[in-house]
């Protein structure tokens, strides 16, 4: 299996291929998304209709777009949807008109602070339209008569999300989910997006103990429908991470589960402590990325949040300045990294049941210290066989012997591995 540091270069070409495309919360940019993914990993592409009710919100009509622009009284597209798609407010209603500039400013969207900045905005559950554009463009905009042009559809649709399925050893779940409903910003989403894309390729490369289902649908309306369509079988979802702004160059954040106490939480909180990274863990709240739906109180899972820096905590959140320059291969290297070595605890934190638990058991009879001869770590090994066979009662699990021993995971499930070959330990 190749390092997961040499993805890096990887993630990026496939960010480079994803950012330009227009997205929404439905339409053909989404579809063209997971088109470009499938090529990666295989999908499971879901359509569903138009007006479906989905828990307490009904999929909404399919927006799609082929151009807009407004063009000034010369006739120069001075905002043009075709030099970016943040330029047209998301989900705008079709328009054709010439207006004055007085009347147009209403429908103007600029951020004064960064001036050469141009914002996301939308407006999905309210017919409206919009443009977004630089201060310093609106700025040099003459007063006239300006022609405003906005070749867009809403109608009749569907709504369209994705799955893929690393299969697992056992039925119970891990859902990775990644919001893909975001036009020209790099880091939030596509960084996230590629990141889970080949999370998703390196399970495949085994035969993990738990089943991954990563999740790419769009944000909010997206996890509800997987939701409402996947609530009979929810109970199976024992573990998520929702990933996110996954490229960005500041230092990882894991928000935590609505639990606080779930297992994925403890298994973040201690992957990210033992690789002395910088790193900050939050408590959950309920704003921010899809965890939210994950953790309403009727779900209730167990789903925690993985981002670089986190939800609206970078000046360049929703504007253009969240482009390739923005992300990097190193970020999403080791963004992917940590989501490995998460799962990987995750995956093999097992309780046992000692089966000699009256004393301590004759380890050498076994051979089992003779099987540790010229290890670098022969003491800490041993000493992991000790405390493996002291804390496995069928309450405890491995990450509570690494937490409690103070040696690391892989030690410990190691002394595990060999104490169940050798008929001391069962779960």
């Amino acid at each position: 299996m190749a390092p997961v540091t040499e993805h890096g270069e990887e993630m990026y070409a496939l960010v480079e291929r994803l950012y330009p495309l227009c997205r929404s919360i439905t339409g053909d940019g989404v579809r063209a998304t997971l088109d470009i993914v499938g090529e990666y990993i295989p999908l499971d592409v879901h359509e569903v209709p138009t007006g479906t009710q989905v828990l307490d919100w009904t999929v909404p009509q399919e927006w799609n777009i082929r151009d807009a622009y407004v063009a000034d009284p010369e006739g120069n597209r001075v905002v043009d949807f075709a030099a970016s798609s943040l330029h047209v407010l998301g989900y705008s209603v079709p328009v054709a008109r010439t207006m004055p500039l007085s009347e147009l400013r209403a429908h103007l969207h600029t951020l004064p602070d960064h001036p050469s900045w141009v914002p996301y905005r939308t407006s999905y559950y309210k017919p409206d339209w919009g443009f977004c554009l630089a201060q310093e463009t609106l700025d040099a905009m003459p007063d006239g008569e300006y022609e405003v042009r906005i070749d867009s559809t809403l109608a009749d649709g569907h709504l369209t999300y994705a799955e893929h399925v690393v299969p697992g050893q056992v039925a119970d779940e891990v859902i990775v989910s990644c919001h893909v409903c975001h036009p020209a910003l790099a880091n939030d989403n596509m960084a996230g997006v590629a990141v889970a894309t080949f999370l998703a390729r390196e399970l495949a490369r085994e035969t993990p103990y738990y089943t991954y289902r990563f999740i790419f649908a769009p944000g909010t309306i997206g996890a509800i429908t997987w939701l409402a369509r996947n609530a009979d079988r929810v109970e199976r979802v024992k573990h998520g991470l929702v990933l996110a702004c996954a490229g960005d160059p500041g230092s990882l954040t894991y928000k935590q589960s609505r639990r606080g106490d779930a297992e994925i939480d403890r298994v973040l909180r201690y992957v990210l402590t033992a690789s002395e990274r910088p790193h900050r863990v939050t408590e959950f709240t309920p704003y921010g990325y899809d965890e939210r739906q994950y953790c309403s109180p009727g779900f209730d899972l167990g789903v925690g949040s993985l981002t670089r820096t986190p939800y609206a905590g970078y000046p360049e959140y929703h504007t253009s300045a969240d482009n390739l320059d923005f992300v990097s291969p190193e970020a999403m290297a080791d963004t992917l990294a940590v989501c490995r070595d998460a799962f990987a605890v995750l995956d093999r934190n097992r309780r046992y049941l000692n089966l000699s638990p009256y004393g301590e058991p004759q380890l050498g009879r076994r051979g089992l210290y003779d099987a540790l001869g010229g290890r670098s770590d022969t003491k800490q090994a041993q000493m992991a066989m000790l405390w493996v066979l002291n804390l496995s009662d069928g309450e405890h699990g491995l990450l509570d012997v690494a937490e409690r021993s103070g040696l690391p995971f892989d030690t410990v499930a190691a002394a595990a591995g060999a104490l169940h070959e050798a008929g001391l330990i069962k779960t």
